[in-house]
C-alpha cells in the first residue's frame, strides 16, 4: 500500500512540475524580446544553481567523482535538449518542432528497455500510442492529418533533424533520470544538472553569436527581470527538484506519458491568458492525451 501512494503521489506532483511548464509560455515569449534565448536559458539556469548554493556545504560529501559524473552528463542532455530545440525553431515550424519533440514519448520506452532491460507495460505501449496520437492533432492545428504527416517526410531540413536530436536528448535525459537520481544522493545530482546547463548555454551563446545562427541579445527589461526569477524559481529550479526527487518512483515510460501533458498545459493557458482559441483538432487531441494517461494507468 505504501508503495501504491508513493507511485500515486508521484505521479501528481510530476503533473503539477508539467503544468508548470506549460504555463511559462506567455512569460518566456515576453522575455525572449529582450534576450536571445541561450543567453536566456543560461541566465535562468545560472540563478537557479545560485538559489541552491547555500544548500550546498551541508551535503558536499556526495559529491564523489561518480556522481559529478553521473550529474553532468544528465546536464548534457538537458542541454542538448534546449539548444537543439531552440536553433531548430530558426528552420522549421512551431507545429512541426512540438510534433518531432513529441516523437521522445516513443523513443523513452526503446531507451528504457535498452538501458535499463525492463521493457514497458502493454498498458504504457498503448497509452504511448495515443498520446502520441494526440499531440499529432493538437500539432497539425487543425489541417488534414496526413497533410501534416506528408509535409514532414517531404520537407525534412535542417531544424527538422535538430529537433530530432532534441527528442532523442529529451528522452535519453528522462530515462537518465532514473538511472542517477536512484544511485547518487538527490543534491549533487540536481547541483550539476542545473549549472552544467548554465555553463554550456553561455558557452553556446557565444559560439551561436560567432558563428551568426543567434547574435548575442541582452536588454534588462522588466518583463526580462520577472522572466529570468520566474523561470528559474519556478520552472526551472523547483521543475528540477521534483524530477529529480520523484520521477525514480515510477517508470520513464510513465514518466515521458505526464510531460506529454505539456502542450496541452501550454493550450490552456495560452486559451485563457493569451486569448488564443482552442480547436476541434486540439480538443481532439486532448481528448487522446488523457485517454493514452487513463490506459496506462488502469492496464498493467
Amino acid at each position: 500500500m505504501k508503495n501504491f501512494g508513493t507511485k500515486y503521489k508521484s505521479e501528481l506532483i510530476l503533473i503539477f512540475a508539467t503544468m508548470l511548464w506549460g504555463g511559462t509560455f506567455a512569460v518566456v515569449k515576453q522575455s525572449l524580446n529582450a534576450s536571445s534565448p541561450m543567453l536566456f536559458i543560461g541566465w535562468r539556469f545560472l540563478l537557479a544553481f545560485l538559489f541552491l548554493v547555500p544548500f550546498l556545504f551541508k551535503h558536499k560529501n556526495e559529491f564523489t567523482r561518480k556522481a559529478v559524473i553521473s550529474g553532468s552528463l544528465l546536464g548534457l542532455f538537458y542541454f542538448l535538449g534546449f539548444a537543439t530545440q531552440t536553433v531548430g525553431l530558426k528552420y522549421t515550424l512551431a507545429t512541426k518542432s512540438a510534433f518531432i519533440t513529441a516523437i521522445s514519448v516513443v523513443l523513452v520506452p526503446l531507451l528504457q528497455t535498452t538501458l535499463e532491460k525492463r521493457p514497458p507495460t502493454k498498458g504504457a505501449l498503448a497509452g504511448t500510442a495515443f498520446v502520441f496520437l494526440g499531440v499529432l492533432f493538437l500539432s497539425s492545428g487543425g489541417g488534414n492529418v496526413f497533410d501534416f504527416l506528408a509535409d514532414i517526410g517531404a520537407n525534412f531540413n535542417l531544424g527538422d533533424f535538430l529537433t530530432l536530436l532534441c527528442a532523442f536528448a529529451f528522452a535519453a535525459y528522462i530515462v537518465y533520470l532514473d538511472i542517477s537520481s536512484s544511485r547518487f544522493g538527490f543534491w549533487v545530482i540536481l547541483t550539476m544538472q542545473i549549472l552544467v546547463t548554465a555553463v554550456f548555454s553561455f558557452i553556446a551563446a557565444f559560439l551561436f553569436d560567432a558563428a551568426d545562427i543567434e547574435p548575442m541579445k541582452f536588454e534588462l527589461t522588466e518583463a526580462l527581470i520577472f522572466g529570468l526569477i520566474y523561470t528559474s524559481l519556478f520552472t526551472t529550479l523547483l521543475t528540477t527538484i521534483i524530477l529529480t526527487k520523484y520521477q525514480k518512483n515510477i517508470t520513464p515510460t510513465k514518466a515521458a506519458l505526464i510531460y506529454s501533458l505539456e502542450p496541452l498545459f501550454a493550450s490552456i493557458f495560452a486559451f485563457f491568458l493569451l486569448g488564443e482559441m482552442l480547436g476541434t483538432f486540439a480538443l481532439i487531441g486532448a481528448g487522446f492525451i488523457l485517454t493514452g494517461l487513463i490506459i496506462s494507468e488502469v492496464w498493467n
